[in-house]
């Protein structure tokens, strides 16, 4: 069944120059396409909007600070299965638990700053896509 998920290179990944490396491994999954590409800077209300259920969590402030330090490029991907699969690229949040071929595992260090967010569900990417690409659906 086809999807459609929205991804996120988060500020770590931009400031570090890998914007190609991860979209190159996107590109290179059979029967994926990225629809949508924009590099931005987010604004309070966005991320509001989009961590807003982790509003009240040790993390959410420290992280809504990371993610409003530098632009982030926001990505609609759509193929087969791609929710599943970009949460697998991507690997787990923890990038020492992340496998080697994964974004996370080939790249990360630390749990805060792990360089990608992909939706967890077909739910959840409606909601995003909502949020970055208010006009596609």
């Amino acid at each position: 069944m086809s999807q459609r998920t929205l991804v996120l290179l988060k500020p770590d990944a931009v400031r570090r120059g890998l914007i190609g490396e991860i979209i190159g491994r996107i590109e290179r999954k059979a029967g994926w396409a990225i629809s949508a590409l924009e590099l931005r800077n987010l604004d309070q209300d966005t991320l509001e909007a989009h961590y807003g259920e982790h509003k009240g969590k040790p993390f959410y402030e420290p992280l809504v600070v990371f993610m409003a330090s530098g632009p982030v490029v926001a990505l609609v991907v759509e193929g087969e299965r791609v929710i599943e699969g970009m949460r697998q690229l991507a690997g787990p949040t923890d990038p020492i638990a992340a496998a080697p071929g994964s974004i996370r595992g080939d790249f990360g260090s630390i749990v805060r700053e792990n360089l990608v967010h992909a939706s967890d569900s077909e739910e959840s990417a409606e909601r995003e896509l909502k949020i970055f690409f208010p006009g596609l659906v």
